[in-house]
């Protein structure tokens, strides 16, 4: 098979690079292979490279340079900031507020501090994927110290009231954390107007390499330190940043900055293309969460008697798709977003995450549309 064969629909998993993020990589990679901390010449042109990012970074989250901090990933950007604000206010009270559709990286931190006295609350989703905002400012006690609720969830899609949730967390005193790793260069994020004081980047859902980050903290939110060594990164995060990447996602984040209303408008029509497109191989299935509140990119699938998994085992070859459910002897969903939106267990199992990226046309779903149906059909 040709590479150029193969249906990529697993955007929320991970992009390809944007081919002017590598343009802008290889010089680091190559010739200027300073360390930022250096005082000599190619140390500064490494330090202007990076603060170059920082500041393009900041710029897609209309913040400003100095609030911007590069990590490994999301995962350690959501690592640091739930950690380290329940650790630094913990003085102030032990309860953190999440949801039940957290991506690990969330989850198993909250599950973590649980053990070592911390109180979480985990709010449900509705039908839609949706956390309750009167439930949410209901949870909120006088030792609440921290909410981390994503911005858009990586499954459905849904897109949970982020500045209704900040402007909660505002008037109650309480630090507010988001995970926007699917949600950046897809839907706008303005840190400002949502009240949001600390939020996660993950660079590889972003069209930059895998192994890079950020984290935003708002100026004047604290946190306690979690890895020790010199003073890099404003003194949050020790080591020697890694150049080459963080270039990657500076130029990705001006990418996504200048793309943001066309990517938006594309990504909508590839999606509403495919949907239209499995329709017409009268394939029986449901959408799963809202049809307003998500992603442009993505759209989540349950068939209706119909293995997910085995499906995607006799199409791997030649699509690339994500499994929206883990069933445990085809009785248990695993996925709580799911156990909330499907409309009965016949469709449990059946369960597939499409997601579409800037490179995607419509030739490809409409072809993965008549490859699916010929193997559910067969």
């Amino acid at each position: 098979m040709k590479k150029e064969d193969f249906i990529y629909l697993d955007y929320n998993a991970s992009t390809p690079h944007d081919p002017e993020v590598v343009e802008a990589m290889m010089p680091y990679l190559l010739e200027r292979y300073g360390n930022p901390s250096s005082a000599h010449s190619l140390g500064r042109i490494a330090k202007i490279a990076v603060d170059t990012a920082r500041k393009q970074v900041a710029d897609l989250l209309h913040a400003t340079a100095e609030e911007i901090v590069f990590t490994s990933g999301g995962t350690e950007a959501n690592n640091y900031a739930i950690i380290g604000a329940a650790h630094f206010y913990r003085s102030q009270g032990n309860h953190i507020i999440t949801s039940s559709i957290e991506h690990p990286a969330v989850l198993e931190v909250c599950k973590s501090l649980e053990k070592t006295g911390f109180e979480v609350t985990y709010l449900p989703v509705d039908t839609k994927g949706i956390i309750d905002i009167h439930m949410l400012e209901k949870a909120i006690k006088p030792t609440t110290i921290l909410i981390s609720i994503m911005h858009a969830n990586n499954e459905t899609g849904a897109i949970q009231p982020i500045r209704q949730i900040g402007e909660i967390a505002q008037r109650n005193h309480v630090v507010f954390h988001t995970d926007a790793a699917q949600s950046l260069g897809k839907i706008p994020v303005d840190v400002e107007k949502m009240h949001i004081d600390l939020l996660s980047v993950a660079g590889h859902k972003m069209y930059a390499p895998k192994g890079v980050g950020a984290l935003y903290v708002r100026k004047g939110i604290h946190l306690k330190k979690i890895m020790f060594g010199a003073g890099h990164e404003f003194g949050i995060r020790p080591g020697t940043e890694n150049v080459p990447y963080i270039v990657g996602l500076g130029k990705a984040s001006e990418l996504a900055m200048k793309q943001l209303e066309y990517n938006q408008q594309y990504l909508s029509d590839i999606k509403s293309h495919l949907k239209t497109a499995l329709l017409k191989e009268q394939l029986n299935f449901v959408v799963n969460g809202t049809a307003i509140n998500t992603l442009p990119n993505t759209l989540n699938i349950s068939f209706r008697n119909v293995d997910a998994r085995k499906l995607l085992e006799r199409c791997k070859e030649v699509i690339g798709l994500s499994v929206g459910s883990a069933c445990h002897s085809g009785k248990t969903i695993d996925s709580e977003i799911l156990k909330a939106v499907l409309p009965d267990m016949s469709y449990a199992k059946g369960t597939f995450r499409f997601s579409v990226g800037k490179y995607t046309t419509k030739e490809e779903v409409e072809r993965a549309a008549k490859i699916l149906a010929a193997e559910i059909h067969a």
